[in-house]
């Protein structure tokens, strides 16, 4: 009796012949996955793309809470220049306001005579923010410098101004690290002259 091999067996379609079997003799390739070291690396880039959000939006906060301190130190700043622009010079009536808001609002003020009048410097220290709890309070700093000159240098004719600077130093924390910002605004102011008499 001829007794049949599996590999040696006629393409009958029985049990005997094995090779051409498709349930049997499928591709090894169609049933791969990822590797690990595949694995590893998508996990690498999808972290460096979320700390990289991360780290914008983070940056983006701090610019723009610095963005806020700013725009309030330069309106403390302006503020300043406004009490020298309300006050008079005039004088046919011997008054000098601007110079002696010096002496009733500033801090440590000096006033050191000089070529057209002098140079008069001091400070004051207002509140930039408020936190919403807490008494970490951010303070600002106005170093005012008002200085009295000839605008032609000469004194005839004399044509005499007052130079005010406000110099506004507030500080930020960004990244755990202190730094000092300045704004600075300056204004100059003429002479009135409200006696028509004194003409």
């Amino acid at each position: 009796m001829r007794t049949l091999e599996p590999g040696n067996a006629p393409n009958t379609g029985g049990v005997g012949h094995i090779h051409n079997c498709p349930a049997i003799c499928l591709n090894r390739h169609s049933k791969s996955g990822f590797t690990l070291a595949e694995v590893v690396v998508s996990i690498a880039i999808m972290m460096l793309v979320f700390c990289s959000i991360i780290l914008t939006y983070v940056e983006t906060s701090y610019r723009a809470e610095w963005s806020g301190y700013s725009l309030a130190a330069q309106s403390l700043s302006l503020a300043q220049l406004e009490q020298a622009r309300s006050g008079i010079w005039d004088n046919s009536l011997n008054k000098n306001d601007i110079t002696n808001i010096g002496g009733t609002t500033l801090t440590n003020w000096t006033w050191t005579a000089g070529t057209g009048g002098g140079t008069g410097k001091g400070w004051t220290s207002t509140t930039l923010d408020l936190p919403i709890s807490g008494s970490n309070v951010v303070t600002a700093t106005n170093f005012v410098t008002i200085k009295m000159m000839y605008l032609n240098g000469v004194t005839n004719p004399p044509i005499q101004i007052q130079m005010v600077t406000v110099d506004t130093v507030w500080p930020f924390s960004m990244f755990g690290k202190m730094k000092l910002y300045t704004n600075r605004t300056a204004s100059m102011y003429g002479m009135d002259n409200r006696d028509d008499t004194s003409l």
